[in-house]
């Protein structure tokens, strides 16, 4: 079956749900897509191959691009999870407005750079989410969040390196950073089913406040918890993957809303200055999300109603290895830059009709 024709039925399938249910389904799915690719905008210097790509933060200036870049690119399967493990290269790449590299640093200090945030000081925080079985013996890398000034410099360390835990000064194969405009840092801990589930809060000194959560379904539970976001009213948005929703709370840990459903499996979350959210959703297939597709979903940030998705094009609901945009961001100027690890690309959009 033609791609537009099954995805035609599962619109009307999902107008029959919707209209039984309520809105979000249906608004999910049955968006147009305003936005165009911008073919090979990233552009790597002296002929590296894009390795895969994890996330991505847009700097305090608005305009330059901050990526996770995993290292060099590695075309065996199996080595996805690892990809810096044996490399010098450096992983977390500044771009320009035109696509080209500004900077670029952290060589050797990662297995699997995976989280990134960009401060209101322009400091760059990495998180380093290798998983304990994919370290090797007595290695001093993984299971760290690491604050860099922009030039490159480590200012602070969270985390113990290469000993994962569950304790204040500890975590097991973290996702994700956020940090608030008042310095608080927030930590999504735990990228696997079986890790940590948890968001850890610290001060902006590094001091640990609290913790909240852990593996599960309830609200407040979380698997596979993969990113963490906060928007201008100061809550914290919670991509838990592994159930299917956003959750949100406020700096204190407490749930704010019923559990976000309509943006898919979310694996990125990030916010744009019209207060408007764009979630990527990089897993929905047959067998994780039925009936979903991959993209980039955007709706307004108060409400959680969506208006627009950006449909990943070459996805096919059959594939189970998850593709496309894993994370996103979103420039002064509206452009949206996605993520994509397995594809390796750090795709660049730009819209076209209002």
């Amino acid at each position: 079956m033609r791609r537009s024709s099954r995805l035609a039925i599962v619109v009307v399938a999902l107008a029959i749900v919707a209209s039984q249910h309520g809105r979000s389904t249906l608004s999910a799915q049955a968006h147009q897509n305003p936005y165009r690719i911008v073919d090979g905008w990233a552009q790597l210097p002296g002929g590296r191959a894009m390795g895969a790509v994890g996330k991505v933060a847009i700097d305090r200036d608005g305009r330059h691009v901050w990526a996770i870049v995993r290292c060099d690119r590695l075309e065996d399967p199996a080595r996805f999870g690892d990809e810096c493990r044996d490399s010098k290269t450096d992983p977390i790449v500044e771009f320009g407005p035109d696509g080209k590299v500004v900077k670029s640093f952290g060589g050797g200090m990662f297995i699997w750079p995976h989280g990134l945030d960009v401060d209101r000081d322009g400091n760059v925080w990495v998180t380093d989410a290798v998983a304990e079985n994919r370290t090797p013996k007595g290695d001093k890398r993984g299971q760290i969040v690491v604050k860099f000034s922009p030039e490159g410099k480590v200012l602070m360390t969270l985390g113990t390196p290469g000993q994962p835990g569950s304790g204040p000064d500890h975590f097991t194969s973290p996702s994700d950073v956020a940090v608030a405009p008042g310095g608080e840092i927030f930590v999504a801990d735990g990228h696997n089913e079986n890790g940590n589930n948890r968001v850890v809060k610290f001060s902006k000194d590094g001091a640990f406040v609290k913790a909240w959560g852990k593996s599960g379904w309830a609200p407040g539970e979380f698997h596979a918890i993969h990113a963490i976001a906060i928007d201008a009213r100061g809550r914290v948005f919670v991509g838990d993957r592994g159930n299917n929703r956003i959750q949100i709370f406020d700096q204190d840990g407490k749930s704010l809303a019923t559990p976000w459903t309509q943006f898919g499996k979310p694996s990125g979350i990030a916010f744009d200055s019209k207060d408007q959210i764009y979630v990527a959703d990089s897993e929905s297939d047959d067998v994780q999300n039925p009936g979903w597709e991959e993209g980039i979903r955007i709706g307004d940030a108060k409400s959680g109603w969506m208006h627009a998705f950006i449909m990943y094009p070459w996805g096919d609901p059959r594939d189970t290895a998850g593709n496309g945009a894993e994370f996103v961001a979103i420039d002064r100027d509206g452009n949206v830059y996605g993520g994509e690890p397995r594809p390796k690309r750090l795709q660049k959009y730009v819209r076209v009709r209002p």
